[in-house]
């Protein structure tokens, strides 16, 4: 459990250094264009900082997935 927690923590913490990084690079980008998601559109937003975000959304689900999918112990196997 104490394993899955820590994996837990670190992606959403490599994650977060991520986007932080990711915010200081994206500043004064000239090229801004705007998501359509369904009837409504994003701000304008930079290329890259729409990617990064879809990086960034990879490693946090990435982790989570990992640490939610490792095989733990059962109180059977304790014993």
């Amino acid at each position: 459990m104490l394993l899955r927690l820590r994996l837990l923590c670190g992606s959403l913490l490599g994650g977060t250094l991520l986007l932080a990084l990711l915010c200081l690079g994206a500043q004064n980008l000239e090229d801004r264009p705007q998501l359509r998601l369904g009837l409504t559109r994003t701000a304008p937003l930079p290329t890259g900082f729409i990617v990064g975000v879809a990086l960034v959304l990879g490693v946090i689900s990435g982790g989570a997935s990992a640490a939610l999918l490792l095989p733990g112990t059962t109180p059977a196997d304790e014993g």
